[in-house]
């Protein structure tokens, strides 16, 4: 960054030019088509739009936008639902809908030639996302009369940013990362998605949930509302030689009962809530939550492909005091995490969404409990093998929005194989104290 006199990332001053916003859509006619939003989906449409950025080396910045918008094109004969709108029926229930007059995906190209991928690439901070990724604070909600994927191509030093707005209401985080590894293959000359979509909503729930209006949240009303404390973010890389570390040392006491061992992901889940827990300070008697978004496609009765399109996600939540959990050794929170998603079984599922539908509540994306943990995304998306033709990404970041204190996304490590890039936001403090914990860092 020494082309920036040392200043960080956030304090950079981004000088973007717009070169052109054009709209894409599917590249044949598709008619129009419309898709009823389930109890999975409605929960999302008072989180903010979710945003991802992935960045390349390269320096033929028009050929990449080329080919990009081509493969664009042909992705969405699939992927339809992402060039429409959301509606609502004629008793108010929310839907998808899709027709060839409808606008299609918001295409932005914008030149930033003095940010360079290295700038980027920096482990901390994500306030410079704003000028790279579309729909900064903008509510799922107002799918309504905005695109519901938005995406801006941006022109750097030495290659090009490309940032994505999904709306979190239409899918979740496996939907995404399958869009964005069918439009890669696109570019790169497959004729078909080689996975194609499992459409309909109905077949994982069919219950049609109309939504009070005063329910559903205000976006002008979004300024009003008191600022949030200063966060930080930081990327900490952990190697497969630390994840294998971890994994054997939550795992070395053999755990009574003939109880399952413990998951890499719930032994890197656990590693963090300690040390997050740590670095906050908090009382012994201070409540501290753990909170997971799990995957229920295999979990639904009967289960639905991998390739179901849409939300099929829900977030557990677990706890205990954090004098507990720092007193004991690290298979104690392990247990805590591993009970909570063994229990999360076709049953519960169905009972948490007859609780909702019964008496439907829109939580804020922030409402995920006291001194929370919340881990979403996952390792297992191949994220650094989404390759449009210039080489594997040099790096990917989530946006800035759906962030609060406790934030946390688990990304496939870029060095590869088992190795994890944990992405966090904190209260600043607390972010420092996690910096110099030599016990998280290096197990």
């Amino acid at each position: 960054m020494a082309a920036h006199q040392g200043k960080t990332k956030d304090e950079m001053v981004v000088s973007l030019k717009t070169i052109k916003k054009t709209h894409a859509k599917p590249r044949k006619k598709l008619g129009r088509s419309e898709c009823q939003l389930v109890t999975f989906d409605l929960p999302y449409l008072a989180f903010f739009y979710n945003q991802k950025l992935m960045f390349y080396k390269g320096g033929d910045f028009e050929g990449m936008v080329a080919k990009l918008k081509d493969g664009l094109e042909l992705v969405l004969e699939e992927f339809y639902q992402l060039a429409g709108k959301l509606g609502k029926d004629e008793e108010g229930v929310f839907r998808v809908e899709y027709d060839d007059n409808m606008d299609g995906v918001e295409v932005v190209e914008v030149a930033a030639e003095a940010v360079s991928v290295e700038d980027l690439a920096a482990e901390e901070g994500t306030s410079i996302f704003k000028d790279f990724i579309p729909y900064n604070g903008i509510l799922n909600l107002e799918g309504l009369h905005r695109p519901l994927l938005a995406i801006q191509l941006t022109k750097l030093k030495d290659g090009l940013a490309i940032g994505c707005a999904f709306n979190h209401a239409i899918l979740d985080g496996n939907s995404t990362w399958h869009f964005m590894s069918s439009w890669a293959q696109a570019c790169g000359g497959s004729p078909a998605v080689s996975a194609p979509l499992f459409l309909d909503r109905t077949k994982s729930r069919n219950t049609r949930v109309k939504l009070d209006p005063s329910l559903l949240p205000n976006p002008s009303a979004l300024s009003s509302e008191p600022p949030e404390p200063p966060l930080r973010e930081r990327v900490f890389r952990f190697s497969e030689s630390s994840i294998d570390k971890i994994k054997s040392m939550v795992n070395a006491s053999t755990p009574s009962g003939g109880s399952m061992t413990f998951s890499t992901f719930q032994a890197l889940s656990v590693h963090i809530w300690r040390h997050v827990t740590k670095a906050r300070c908090l009382k012994p008697e201070d409540v501290t939550v753990f909170t997971v978004f799990v995957d229920c496609r295999k979990r639904v009765d009967p289960p639905v492909p991998e390739t179901y399109f849409g939300n099929l996600i829900q977030a557990i939540f677990t706890g205990t005091a954090a004098g507990l959990l720092l007193a004991h050794p690290p298979e104690f929170g392990a247990a805590i995490i591993q009970k909570a998603i063994l229990a999360h079984d076709a049953k519960a599922i169905d009972e948490r969404n007859k609780m909702w539908e019964s008496q439907p509540k829109i939580f804020k994306y922030k409402d995920a409990g006291p001194n929370c943990v919340a881990v979403g995304s996952s390792p297992r998306f191949k994220v650094y093998e989404v390759d449009f033709g210039w080489g594997r990404p040099e790096g990917v970041r989530s946006g800035t929005n759906n962030r609060f204190d406790g934030m946390v996304y688990l990304y496939q490590g870029k060095s590869g194989g088992r190795s994890i890039d944990v992405e966090i936001s904190l209260e600043a403090g607390a972010l420092e104290k996690l910096q110099m914990d030599r016990e998280f860092l290096e197990p």
